[in-house]
């Protein structure tokens, strides 16, 4: 079930991908959140201002395995505006984070590329995270966000 406070943190997923795209950037945006609430971690895609594989799940990951214990990292929470990628996915499960809440599908990301004309340019297989990380516990799409986050996507394949 969707609280209140988890859409105050994809609230702020989606303006982490806003800025992202406005620098350059594939529109994506993460948020680490401990079980009490407080914010640990944020970060934006920079996957053409630093490099390819420079994806906000993973700097928040990376960022958890070596600032938190197991234990807090179990009980922590991931936003993001879209469903993890395979590496990004992966990444999380190592780092034994629990709980994603997601905007937007990776399947919807497909659909919205495939009306727009789009040929995936990804070296790697578009894979849920229950196919990548079983363990995981995942809530998403979330329905009126993912409109927003479909616009940025469009606006992202008009840039380039």
């Amino acid at each position: 079930m969707i609280t209140d406070n988890d859409m105050n943190h994809l609230r702020r997923c989606v303006e982490l991908a806003t800025e992202a795209l406005e620098a350059g950037d594939k529109p994506f945006g993460s948020v680490l959140v401990d079980d009490s609430g407080k914010v640990l971690r944020e970060d934006r895609n920079r996957t053409n201002t630093v490099d390819a594989t420079y994806h906000p799940e993973i700097a928040v990951a990376k960022w958890a395995a070596q600032n938190m214990t197991p234990e807090a990292r179990a009980k922590a929470v991931v936003y993001t505006s879209g469903e993890h990628c395979a590496m990004c996915s992966a990444a999380h499960a190592w780092a034994g984070l629990g709980r994603i809440v997601y905007i937007s599908s990776s399947k919807q990301l497909s659909t919205w590329m495939n009306e727009m004309g789009i040929t995936s340019t990804s070296p790697i297989n578009s894979l849920s995270i229950p196919e990548v990380a079983p363990d995981v516990p995942v809530e998403g799409p979330i329905a009126g966000l993912d409109e927003e986050i479909k616009a940025l996507q469009q606006r992202s394949f008009q840039k380039g």
